[in-house]
């Protein structure tokens, strides 16, 4: 048995003339076969293919030792998503000076509703009892299922197991970023979420997610870069007296700095969807070896006349998975000297 390396891919010949592709993308897992696509929504899928290339062991601890093969239990998935407060990006002119601003942390969003945790779409992230009994009842909170930084991969893996594993959870924490609370303005909602965090005293599970007035955008710059040095994924940037609303708002942006990196197209992924007939991605490769696609980006025009098999492209990136692979890749230009 063998794994599939992050950002590659495997091929298993299926009962079709075309094989079935398998791919591993910052440890999430997928196959091409109907068996996959078939399967429920709300459950971590899997299929044959991965079983057989993977092993049943392998598949059976990502999946939390029961591969599901049914729907989850009604009460394992919310009826409806939470009303989740989203961001925007900054555009890097709006001045957000008298802003609060905070670490954005690269862990697992996680809606607190006073009995469990759910995520954006309404499942149910699966604590063990003891972590669910440290956490406020009838209280609800916002923030995020973290690990530490450069912890990402690891976070997801352990908080979509269906089985509550405890010994897998120590060392998680929920950190309490918002009290979601329509009628209040944010600065009230800092003192409450920070209050009940205060009352709970268990720090070796739950925090409160500290927020500091950004004086300027030099000083927004420097903390950017300061925690960036860290291995911090970047900022967050909440308007001073707004609301919490369900969905995206200009009343919260977050704020990242992207890295330029060059690769070599090798070949092409057909466009779906309003781009049919077209290229969808570039398949790419960089200088060390490692392949990948950059889909985002793409102008129509590039999409029909994509740069020539071997031209060199400069794309942008945010950051680079455990394996090396660069994460939210942007296509930026074709390099004529490439």
């Amino acid at each position: 048995m063998t794994d599939i390396a992050d950002g590659a891919t495997h091929e298993v010949q299926g009962s079709g003339s075309k094989p079935y592709i398998l791919k591993n993308v910052g440890g999430v897992y997928s196959c091409s076969c109907p068996a996959w696509r078939n399967q429920p929504k709300g459950v971590i899928r899997t299929c044959k293919h991965l079983k057989k290339v993977r092993g049943e062991a392998a598949e059976a601890a990502r999946l939390g030792v029961v591969i599901p093969s049914t729907a989850p239990a009604p009460e394992e998935v919310a009826d409806k998503a939470p009303p989740i407060l989203l961001a925007n990006s900054w555009d890097n002119e709006q001045d957000l000076t008298g802003w609060w601003m905070s670490e954005k942390l690269d862990g697992v969003r996680a809606y607190w509703d006073g009995q469990q945790f759910l995520s954006r779409l309404g499942n149910v992230y699966h604590a063990p009892k003891s972590f669910l009994d440290i956490m406020p009842k009838g209280t609800v909170m916002d923030g995020e299922l973290w690990l530490g930084r450069k912890m990402f991969q690891k976070t997801v893996s352990i908080v979509r197991r269906q089985d509550a594993n405890e010994e897998s959870w120590k060392g998680i924490l929920f950190v309490a970023f918002d009290a979601p609370d329509a009628s209040s303005p944010f600065e009230d909602r800092i003192f409450s979420y920070s209050q009940t965090v205060v009352s709970i005293k268990q720090p070796h599970s739950l925090v409160a997610h500290p927020q500091q007035r950004c004086t300027s955008i030099g000083h927004l710059r420097a903390e950017l870069a300061r925690i960036e040095a860290l291995g911090g994924e970047g900022l967050m940037l909440r308007q001073p007296g707004s609301r919490y609303v369900a969905g995206r708002s200009p009343t919260l942006l977050k704020v990242k700095s992207f890295h330029d990196a060059e690769a070599k197209v090798t070949s092409y992924t057909a466009g779906k969807g309003r781009h049919k007939g077209v290229v969808g991605a570039l398949e790419v490769v960089l200088p060390n070896g490692t392949k990948f696609a950059v889909g985002t980006g793409l102008s129509d025009q590039d999409r029909r006349t994509p740069p020539p098999i071997g031209a060199s492209i400069t794309f942008r990136y945010q950051e680079l998975s455990d394996g090396g692979v660069p994460r939210f890749p942007t296509f930026v230009v074709v390099r004529i000297d490439g």
